[in-house]
């Protein structure tokens, strides 16, 4: 534990962040589940419109800099290739 005031200060700041950082995460990953479940169930509408709404989340989680921007684009990439797979599979 910290001694000095600044240090507590940070502490109690770090805390908040990471507490808000750690729901960003876990809404974007239910956001990319709901895509991979599209996905699995062949529903293609479905699937089209959760990737919409998992983009958005994933790019806003890139500008605030709480996932790599490299890591949001691999995860859009790999979602967008799973929706064309069962685009071509149909």
């Amino acid at each position: 534990m910290p001694n000095i005031r600044s240090a507590k200060k940070r502490l109690r700041q770090n805390v908040k962040r990471r507490t808000a950082n750690l729901a960003i995460k876990r809404q974007v990953r239910h956001y990319c589940r709901t895509v991979r479940q599209a996905c699995e169930a062949k529903d293609i509408t479905a699937a089209e419109t959760a990737f919409r709404v998992a983009v958005k989340h994933l790019d806003q989680a890139a500008s605030k800099k709480i996932l790599h921007k490299n890591t949001v684009s691999r995860v859009k990439s790999r979602l967008s290739a799973r929706i064309k797979a069962v685009k071509t599979a149909e």
